[in-house]
């Protein structure tokens, strides 16, 4: 899994704290922002960006259509105006194949 789960469940997510979940730079995360119209990220009084649990959602379902399948952003546009619940478990699955990978990996290492 090529992003970070936060342990600690909050309301809103800064900029930095999702650049740093999915191992990106902040100006990623600003352009895909302008790119894809499904985040919308609240602002506080002085401008910052104040991300919620469902852009983080948003934001996994694009990454992993551009970083780890390849597609285009026209084509991550596409494929997001469709059936997201397929694309949901496409990716959840991919998170549990990859879990049992590293698992299995550690087990190796030890023996």
């Amino acid at each position: 899994m090529p992003y970070k789960e936060y342990e600690e469940v909050k309301l809103y997510y800064s900029i930095s704290e999702v650049a740093d979940m999915f191992t990106v730079n902040a100006s990623l995360i600003r352009f895909w922002e302008k790119e894809f119209d499904v985040i919308k990220p609240a602002r506080n009084k002085k401008g910052n960006r104040m991300f919620t649990k469902e852009d983080l959602e948003n934001f996994k379902l694009i990454f992993h259509l551009v970083k780890e399948r390849g597609f285009t952003l026209d084509g991550a546009k596409a494929k997001l105006k469709g059936d997201n619940l397929q694309l949901k478990g496409d990716i959840d699955l991919h998170d549990s194949l990859t879990k049992v990978r590293n698992f299995l990996v550690e087990l190796k290492e030890t023996i």
